[in-house]
């Protein structure tokens, strides 16, 4: 068991939900996104999820959109992520996780993405557009380094699906809330619950909800039927807002009810 799947343990152990983060990697910049990597391991945030800048991002909402726009302006490539990798290592042991389109990995190459960001201190992976049933070779490359595979489940996969998706994830499962892209919304989506229920029956693998969460009352919400929270739109806003701003008092915030 890896530090992603430890993480989840110890905080099924002590009945509480792991609190996941995510941040555009860059935004506003690898040097920002080293020390807010430090400020949410201090406040508490039990995983972070790196997401990787690409040209066309598909399953994101706008705010995600705009930090992937402005990371790539910037000149950050995977090569720079991983460096960001590399340095926070140095500060922290916070489990870590590349969110990312498949394309930049293939670009870079399966065997030396994986080999080297497990070298750098990466935990483990979830690529949003490669379903599981076409993700043999990744699946293969990231075994063979150790590194976790996570993977999206939505409320509209079939029964088939769900079974894959609940076999090839490593760390957790990626409960989607709704359908759509990302974004934060008004309320918990009434999918998630029934989804949950359907991939616990299949999986003793923790399941963590996200997509549209981003209160204090939806975080509890989804800490009532998962066993991890994914926050990312409200924090990538922050830091659009508050380039220098306190995260972990955001953090802080937003896990306030749990």
């Amino acid at each position: 068991m890896g530090r992603i799947g430890q993480r989840f343990a110890k905080r099924r152990a002590e009945g509480r939900p792991a609190f996941v983060a995510f941040l555009t990697a860059g935004d506003p910049s690898l040097d920002r996104t080293v020390e807010a990597a430090v400020d949410l391991d201090r406040a508490g945030a039990d995983v972070l999820e790196l997401g990787v800048p690409f040209s066309d991002p598909l399953a994101d909402g706008p705010v995600i959109q705009r930090a992937s726009e402005r990371a790539l302006a910037r000149g950050v490539t995977m090569s720079g992520v991983l460096g960001a990798v590399r340095r926070i290592r140095e500060r922290s042991e916070l489990p870590l996780l590349l969110f990312s389109y498949y394309n930049p990995m293939l670009q870079y190459g399966l065997l030396r993405l994986a080999r080297e960001a497990k070298e750098a201190g990466v935990d483990g992976a979830l690529v949003t557009d490669l379903p599981p049933e076409e993700a043999g070779e990744w699946i293969a490359a990231a075994r063979a380094s150790g590194i976790d595979t996570v993977f999206l489940a939505s409320p509209t996969s079939p029964p088939e699906r769900l079974r894959q998706v609940a076999e090839a994830s490593r760390g957790f499962v990626y409960a989607i809330s709704r359908t759509g892209v990302t974004g934060e919304r008004q309320a918990l989506s009434e999918d998630a619950r029934p989804l949950i229920a359907r991939l616990r029956a299949l999986t003793d693998v923790p399941v963590a909800l996200g997509f549209g969460i981003g209160t204090p009352e939806q975080v509890k919400d989804a800490a009532a039927v998962a066993d991890g929270v994914v926050v990312g739109s409200a924090l990538v806003r922050f830091l659009e807002e508050h380039p220098e701003g306190d995260l972990g008092a955001r953090v802080k915030w937003l896990t306030s009810t749990t």
